[in-house]
């Protein structure tokens, strides 16, 4: 499963960089990142959880941050432990764009466990999220 956020926002690069740099933020706009805690030096314990009618999934993943370079930093699953693991990698890039800043997070999960329907609910939630940056980084502004 593959899904993609793009969005322009209308804030300048240096506040949408301090949201997107930090996993910690991404439960605040991104409404598939239920809870995030930090766990350790570049590493958070993560909650993903998806709503399909009445039933709701979730997941708890360690992901640590494995690029942060000025534009683009990616986060992948790396649990503690010899059990193998489905890949979970979120990568976000940044870049100005005429009247603020352009976003492009790129969500990937190589397990079997969302069916179609689910993905399709995943999308939707990916849609929320675009208008849910923005405000977050309104609110940040003051």
């Amino acid at each position: 499963m593959d899904l993609r956020i793009e969005v322009d926002v209308p804030h300048d690069v240096v506040a949408v960089a301090e949201v997107v740099e930090d996993l910690g933020h991404y439960s605040s706009w991104m409404t598939l990142v239920h809870s995030v805690v930090a766990d350790g030096d570049e590493a958070w314990s993560v909650e993903l959880r998806g709503r399909v009618g009445p039933l709701t999934r979730s997941k708890r993943l360690r992901m640590v941050r494995t690029v942060h370079e000025t534009g683009r930093v990616r986060f992948e699953r790396h649990e503690v432990g010899s059990r193998r693991h489905s890949d979970w990698t979120l990568e976000t890039r940044w870049s100005g764009s005429e009247g603020g800043t352009r976003v492009s997070t790129d969500l990937h999960y190589g397990g079997r466990l969302w069916s179609s329907m689910i993905e399709r609910v995943l999308n939707d939630e990916v849609e929320k999220s675009k208008r849910r940056l923005d405000e977050y980084l309104a609110t940040r502004r003051g």
